[in-house]
């Protein structure tokens, strides 16, 4: 147990039960699972899944920390699943097909599936950036990085990072 509270509590009635945690007893995931080297640019991104932890299973919710200069992903587009970030703290540039945009606190992004505009958060700025991004967990996707040799196959018999012919890279996630 953290000194914010415990790690899951769970409230039950005769309808059902309601799950709610403390972010901070959630364990950390650093990097990212991207073959070398389009996993250097997000070595230091920090995610946390809170929906996991809660229990979710058609959307997935994650705390991430972005450190100067950390990226959030490579620049991808999801065909099947919607994306959506929310900043919570400091200022993060959201590079896409249409440009560059500021994003402070408060602000959101969102990415509708099979829109096919790349995209991707930057912390350029001096301080760590904190944001909330929630997807959903239709199964099927694949997802297409337009600027690296790069696409995913995430179906229900397997998830592999592949190059643009389909030859994989190492073994199945």
């Amino acid at each position: 147990m953290s000194a914010k509270g415990p790690a899951m509590t769970t409230a039950k009635s005769a309808q059902g039960e309601t799950k709610f945690l403390d972010p901070g007893n959630v364990p950390v995931r650093r990097g990212s699972s991207y073959p070398a080297p389009y996993d250097e640019p997000v070595a230091g991104r920090e995610k946390q899944a809170l929906g996991d932890a809660l229990g979710l299973r058609n959307f997935g919710v994650n705390l991430v920390r972005l450190k100067p200069g950390d990226w959030s992903a490579q620049r991808h587009w999801h065909a099947r699943q919607d994306e959506f970030v929310y900043v919570l703290e400091g200022e993060l540039t959201l590079v896409s097909d249409a440009g560059e945009r500021v994003l402070a606190p408060g602000m959101a992004a969102g990415f509708p599936a099979g829109n096919g505009d790349g995209h991707h958060l930057i912390n350029r700025t001096d301080a760590e950036a904190v944001y909330l991004e929630v997807g959903d967990r239709l199964p099927g996707d694949a997802v297409d990085y337009p600027d690296i040799d790069m696409r995913l196959e995430n179906s229900a018999e397997r998830k592999r990072f592949t190059n643009k012919k389909g030859e994989p890279y190492g073994a199945e996630l």
